[in-house]
């Protein structure tokens, strides 16, 4: 199959190839980019987003981090005080994960190469699950939501923290300001790839809302569902529980 090389995201199979070739090909300056361009911001929404993940419940249990990319929230859980747990990090994209590998070298967190509507694990072995700016990528979310359902023992929670489109208008217009124009040019230049940074503003416009984004957890079969907006709702998180 030929990769899909295009800014504009895609849809179905080819968004799969198209996403699966953006972030091997820029794994290697990922993190820093992510770091800087916002602004470190992103290492607060991870720790709210681990804070809401309940693994206090069960301090010895198996997470899952979809989409994990590096590794960072992944990383996030298994360094909160009192954690003596394991998490599985899933991602399709291999070169993602390898670059992460220095950084799990000590934790207890396992690399797994698996894509997130098709999970590779059998029904109830997680005793959460979390994903980082990863279902704005999935060609089919409703796919992806029912698989980390299927994943979940009863009573699991899912946390998503994810990029969406600031309410107020104020903020909005130099949201997408900084997204259309500063961010593509600084990712260009720092990454040298030539699309990478123009596809993340184009996918964040196209993508649903927080509240869709709700629905469809709901229609994935899970019982309670809850979302937030977080810095001014440049990004939002989504607190999702299997039924028990």
């Amino acid at each position: 199959m030929t990769a899909c090389r295009e800014a504009e995201p895609a849809s179905g199979g080819a968004r799969a190839t198209q996403v699966r070739t953006l972030f091997s090909e820029i794994a290697p300056r990922y993190d820093l980019l992510n770091h800087v361009l916002s602004l470190n911001i992103d290492r607060r929404w991870r720790q709210r987003a681990i804070g809401e993940l309940g693994w206090d419940r069960a301090v010895a249990g198996t997470y899952l981090d979809a989409c994990a990319g590096t590794f960072d929230l992944a990383m996030e859980l298994t360094e909160r005080p009192g954690f003596r747990g394991r998490v599985v990090g899933a991602d399709f994209a291999f070169p993602m994960l390898a670059h992460g590998l220095p950084k799990i070298r000590r934790a207890p967190v396992s690399p797994v190469c698996g894509d997130t509507q098709r999970l590779p694990f059998a029904s109830g072995s997680f005793s959460g699950a979390t994903v980082g700016f990863g279902v704005r990528n999935l060609s089919e979310p409703l796919a992806g939501f029912r698989e980390l359902h299927r994943v979940l023992q009863p009573g699991g929670r899912l946390v998503i923290l994810e990029f969406t489109v600031p309410p107020r208008r104020f903020v909005r217009a130099a949201y997408m300001l900084y997204f259309n124009q500063i961010l593509p040019r600084v990712g260009r230049i720092v990454s040298g790839h030539p699309w990478a940074y123009t596809y993340l503003p184009r996918s964040v416009k196209g993508f649903p809302g927080p509240k869709v984004l709700a629905r469809l957890l709901r229609q994935a079969g899970f019982g309670t569902v809850n979302w937030f907006l977080v810095s001014a709702g440049i990004a939002a998180i989504h607190v999702a529980v299997k039924s028990r």
